[in-house]
């Protein structure tokens, strides 16, 4: 089982950076309103909309398209739970923060990391 879940992980950190690539086009929007504090990183591996505004939502709306789609294919390859996915991918985005973009804390609310 702990070979099951270290294999696990490391699907999940390709697939993220995977998905950084995916969305380059996107990228510096991404990263701008990451740094402007706009959105934040969740625990349960989705962007979440700090600030909003229709731009702002509509970023958050298609990164977490995607994200959803390549949890999806990641549960079905792996024979796991889309729980399972997402709480992976949510450590796994939450680590990878960069030091002053936001997180959401277990109460809800969006501190700097």
């Amino acid at each position: 089982m702990n070979k099951f879940i270290k294999h696990s992980i490391r699907k999940v950190s390709l697939v993220l950076i995977a998905s950084s690539i995916a969305f380059s086009a996107w990228a510096v929007t991404l990263d701008q309103a990451k740094q402007q504090g706009l959105v934040g990183e969740m625990s349960n591996g989705y962007l979440g909309v700090v600030v909003a505004s229709a731009e702002v939502s509509d970023l958050v709306d298609m990164v977490n398209k995607k994200r959803k789609d390549i949890y999806l294919n990641l549960a079905r390859k792996n024979k796991i739970t889309m729980q399972q996915v997402t709480k992976l991918a949510g450590e796994k985005s939450m680590a990878k923060t960069q030091s002053g973009h936001l997180v959401q804390n277990s109460a809800g609310q969006w501190v700097k990391k």
